[in-house]
């Protein structure tokens, strides 16, 4: 909290909102996603709402590390760019409906905020931007139903009041009436009612806000996890559990999972079920069963708001559970739909969607559980960019995560990966400078589920593939971490890119379109040529030594350059060996290990 006492919100206090509400969702995770019953009982509403609050939080930091960089670090930058930060972020973050909805609710707050003078805002100015919210999210579910998350945040909204100054009254105002009006979701809603459980989604926005007021000093987070009212647990002898694929599981009853009446959540982590979240405002389909739409469909969408208004149109018409949230040319559409390529193909129409994750219900519904028996001595697991090479992964025995382009995976999700390993011990790798710190968190995590659990600093996919190839699960853990991470930090690694905007490199200027070559990270060479640049790439690798070449080409490389390199490795470079491997879609241009 800043120094006024909670009587304000600013920067700093909206930047302790989002960490404290990352933190609460954490704890409280397991316990909404076992209480996730509708539309269907696919136990991830909890995991959605988390990793699309990780995404808001990380996207403040950013505005906080970079405000430091170039300011005095005893200041802090303005509210309205965090706020901005906070909206973009879980925009483009957002996991599910829940995580859609969530995204709506802090983005029409966001609206309010950045409208506001000043670096900080009244409790007149909060009140008025939790209404935002509401109408919002309203605006953006295609058949709001009562009896969900939007008719917790309406009563909320509906009790702050209106002249009151103080954002810590308004907030435990929000609070009060929200937890009120969740308890009457039961009565509101069939399908909640048969299985005696409140609305996961609304047990989601009472924690946000629980984060709030403790923000601003006044309480109910208290840090860890609250024991649960009776009234608030499933009747479900053994509660639905989101399988998690990294592309999303649809659980079924009676798989297994963790003791969801026992109330202990764990702290940021948790299933990764990506199907559509349980507390969507939509049509009433009870438990999923085979007869409802066959796909989700999900993805960003850079398009006018006309545009948009046509799409919505169209999409209604083809499914259920529409959600559209967004604004200023960037939009985040959720749908479940029978023609998948249909939504798709609508979004092309309306504009240029990217980021599109389909998911086939009736696949997810046919994967086995997890294994409930006796867990295994040892296991990998593994964040894979591109099919090709998760399928070598999975042919050496690990279990992977797959990083999409510009979308890598929450700790959530690795905690996850974690748990449906099923192992005593399980060494991670995450392949991706950017993740070690998401990593470190996510085996902190693993280790309260009774999991040793080493983190091997790879910062690339070659890296993970040289450490898989002396992994040897009959050595003692420590023995097998340590070989695994000399083997991947003596792997040397490059990366062929193309630039995405003009840009400042460390060897000159780029422009948008350009060839990048990288190694260990720096650029090094740019041009026009992708052979060219491989070879100036391999030849510059090459040079400190090497006896094993490894190269991972992409779905959009040359289909001759495999043959070309190991052609120039052959004639330039003796007593190296080259092996090749197909990174598929969602892979680098090209990958490059020396070992």
């Amino acid at each position: 909290m800043s120094g006024n006492e909670g009587r304000l919100l600013d920067a700093t206090t909206l930047r302790a909102w989002c960490a404290t509400a990352l933190d609460a969702l954490g704890r409280a995770r397991e316990e909404i996603d076992s209480i996730n019953v509708y539309p269907v009982a696919d136990g991830d509403t909890g995991t959605n709402l988390y990793l699309t609050t990780e995404a808001a939080f990380r996207a403040v930091e950013a505005v906080f590390e970079a405000y430091q960089e170039d300011a005095d670090a005893a200041s802090a930058p303005a509210l309205k760019g965090v706020a901005r930060a906070m909206a973009h972020g879980a925009l483009v973050g957002a996991r599910g409906n829940s995580g859609t909805i969530l995204a709506q609710l802090l983005r029409g707050a966001a609206q309010v905020l950045v409208e506001a003078s000043g670096e900080a805002v009244d409790g007149v100015v909060l009140a008025a931007a939790l209404r935002r919210a509401v109408e919002a999210a309203y605006e953006a579910v295609a058949h709001p139903v009562e009896g969900t998350v939007l008719t917790v945040a309406s009563a909320a909204a509906g009790a702050c009041p209106a002249a009151e100054a103080d954002c810590r009254v308004v907030a435990r105002a929000a609070y009060d009436a929200a937890r009120d009006a969740l308890e009457r979701t039961p009565a509101q809603l069939a399908a909640l009612g048969r299985a005696g459980v409140v609305d996961a989604g609304g047990r989601g926005f009472v924690a946000v806000l629980a984060a709030l007021v403790a923000a601003l000093g006044g309480e109910p987070f208290a840090g860890g996890p609250a024991a649960r009212p009776e009234r608030w647990q499933p009747r479900h002898p053994e509660p639905p559990r989101g399988g998690g694929s990294g592309d999303g599981d649809m659980a079924r009853p009676g798989d297994a999972g963790g003791d969801a009446a026992s109330g202990e959540g764990v702290a940021r982590g948790g299933d990764v079920a990506r199907r559509g979240s349980g507390d969507v405002a939509c049509q009433d389909t009870g438990e999923w069963d085979g007869s409802g739409p066959g796909y989700e469909v999900i993805y960003l969408l850079d398009a006018e708001d006309d545009a948009v208004a046509r799409l919505r149109a169209r999409l209604d018409a083809l499914g259920e559970s529409l959600v559209v949230v967004g604004g200023d040319g960037l939009w985040h559409v959720h749908v479940h739909v029978d023609d998948a390529g249909a939504a798709v193909e609508a979004g092309i129409e309306a504009g240029r969607p990217h980021r599109v994750r389909i998911t086939h219900f009736a696949s997810d519904a046919a994967r086995p559980a997890p294994a409930s028996g006796e867990r295994v001595p040892r296991a990998i697991v593994a964040v894979v960019p591109g099919e090709g090479l998760a399928e070598l992964y999975a042919e050496a025995g690990a279990a992977t995560v797959p990083a999409r382009p510009g979308e890598l995976p929450g700790s959530g999700e690795l905690v996850d990966a974690v748990r449906r390993a099923h192992a005593h011990e399980v060494v991670l790798l995450p392949n991706d400078a950017d993740l070690h710190h998401t990593a470190a968190a996510a085996a902190r995590d693993a280790r309260h589920l009774g999991v040793r659990v080493a983190v091997i600093p790879t910062r690339s996919a070659v890296q993970g593939v040289a450490a898989l190839a002396v992994h040897e699960a009959e050595r003692r853990f420590d023995e097998d971490v340590v070989a695994m991470t000399s083997a991947a930090g003596a792997t040397r690694y490059a990366e062929l890119a193309v630039a995405e905007h003009r840009s400042w490199t460390s060897v000159g200027i780029c422009q948008a379109g350009d060839v990048l070559g990288l190694i260990d990270g720096d650029v090094v060479v740019i041009g026009q040529d992708v052979a060219a640049i491989a070879r100036t790439v391999l030849d510059r690798m090459l040079a400190a030594g090497g006896e094993m070449v490894t190269l991972v080409l992409g779905e959009e490389c040359p289909t001759t350059l495999a043959d070309e390199l190991e052609r120039h490795v052959r004639a330039h470079h003796l007593a190296v060996d080259t092996v090749v491997y197909a990174g598929g879609r969602d892979a680098a241009l090209l990958l490059v290990g020396v070992e």
